[in-house]
């Protein structure tokens, strides 16, 4: 499997309006792992894993969010690809 693991920073009007939500949805339909959550200074981040066309498309998803986010800009960090996380959720 050739996979790959980032961490995405997601900044903007990226709280209170469904984000994490709207993420799990889409990282589970395109079979992702990770997590979401929100971070005290307003950004969202997120640890993802899968498929690199998976990948791929959750990074384009994030560049807009749900309808309600107005995203500024997203910082994306490579990671070293493990395949050790069960499933995708949202971190409190």
């Amino acid at each position: 499997m050739s996979g790959r693991r980032l961490k995405i920073t997601v900044k903007g009007k990226v709280q209170g309006v469904w984000y994490r939500q709207s993420t799990l949805e889409t990282a589970n339909a395109l079979g992702i792992r990770g997590w979401v959550r929100n971070l005290p200074n307003g950004d969202v981040e997120i640890l993802a894993e899968g498929e690199t066309e998976a990948i791929s498309s959750l990074i384009e998803w994030c560049k807009k969010g749900p309808p309600l986010a107005i995203v500024k800009d997203i910082e994306i960090v490579e990671l070293s690809y493990i395949g050790n996380l069960p499933d995708f959720h949202i971190k409190r």
